[in-house]
């Protein structure tokens, strides 16, 4: 099991943010799903590794930031701007950029200056 662990809404997110990552990382999808007893279930084989929340900056995505806040109080959360509303609309320079901040080990084509720079 990798020891991070990114938690996104769904798999066009998962999809968007898999090649940048240069790290093993577990990407999970809620699939919209808000219930605690759900949140729990999905993530209950991951207890022991870094949760890291990356979800849409809109009305959905709050939801399902509060109830991770609540229920995983040591997640940390990775935010995109409201402008772009999406993680999966972000540019690909800001998403490497976020993820940068957050630690993670991104490929260097996708840092300022690559290919997608």
């Amino acid at each position: 099991m990798n020891p991070k662990v990114l938690i996104v809404e769904g798999s066009t997110d998962r999809n968007r943010l898999r090649p940048m990552l240069a790290e093993p990382v577990d990407i999970i999808c809620t699939n919209g799903t808000i219930s605690s007893y759900h949140i729990e279930e999905l993530l209950a084989p991951y207890e022991e590794q870094e949760l890291f929340i990356f979800v849409d900056a809109d009305v959905s995505g709050d939801t399902i930031r509060k109830l991770f806040k609540q229920l995983y109080p040591e997640a940390k959360h990775l935010y995109t701007d409201r402008l772009y509303r999406e993680v999966a609309t972000t540019p690909i320079k800001v998403l490497a950029g976020i993820l940068v901040a957050a630690n993670f080990k991104i490929h260097s084509n996708y840092l300022a200056g690559g290919a997608y720079g």
